[in-house]
């Protein structure tokens, strides 16, 4: 699994394409995700853990689509429940506990810790650092590559703008810009990250009987 997610990052850092793909919170067929990658999507990254505070029931069926459908590359994200009592760390082995025990480890890259919506963490940014830096600590000792998925505007009123504690994990940043061709080559630096992995260029998309969010590395 970790030498599949350097695999990933290293086409991340090394294309000189944008590749497209997708990020889904729900369940679709595989004929669905056929669609998806007839247009050429290489890549996909499903919602594994909820912010209700367990873990998504579709993920595994999902990654089992995905992969039969013919997409190449498949990441989970981590919408993680900060007010739900349990650790960061705990949630992350709960996500990695969940993907092995459905057999579909083996077809999982990256978990992407995903930050964002100031309504599901606490009003201190104090608080919210240390829920993340347990779930980093979580993502080490679950023995998984993680990265985070944020913007700007989500990160500083989250974890504070002079906050740096995510920089050295890859940054799936989110950023509306309709522009998949040149990809981050417009990143703005925030949170101590000078450049982005991927970006989530269009967001609340219907495609292909599906709802997605578009995104490219």
């Amino acid at each position: 699994m970790k030498a599949a997610a350097l695999l990933l990052l290293s086409a991340l850092v090394g294309s000189a394409f944008a590749a497209t793909g997708i990020d889904v919170s729900q369940l679709f067929s595989t004929s669905d995700w056929s669609c998806v990658s007839s247009y050429g999507y290489t890549f996909a990254i499903i919602r594994c853990y909820c912010s209700t505070g367990h873990t998504d029931s579709n993920c595994a069926q999902s990654i089992r689509n995905a992969k039969a459908a013919g997409i190449q590359y498949v990441d989970v994200y981590i919408f993680p429940c900060p007010t739900c009592g349990s650790s960061g760390a705990s949630q992350v082995q709960a996500t990695v506990d969940y993907v092995a025990n459905n057999g579909v480890a083996s077809s999982v890259g990256q978990y992407w810790l995903d930050i964002e919506g100031t309504q599901y963490w606490y009003s201190s940014t104090n608080s919210n650092r240390n829920f993340f830096e347990s779930m980093v600590s979580g993502c080490s000792s679950a023995g998984v590559s993680c990265g985070v998925y944020t913007s700007s505007s989500q990160w500083s009123p989250i974890m504070g703008s002079s906050y740096t504690g995510g920089s050295s994990l890859p940054l799936w940043w989110a950023y509306w810009d309709e522009n998949w061709s040149t990809c981050t080559g417009n990143f703005g630096s925030f949170g101590g990250w000078s450049s982005a992995a991927m970006k989530q260029y269009s967001g609340d998309q219907s495609f292909c009987n599906m709802g997605v969010d578009k995104n490219c590395w």
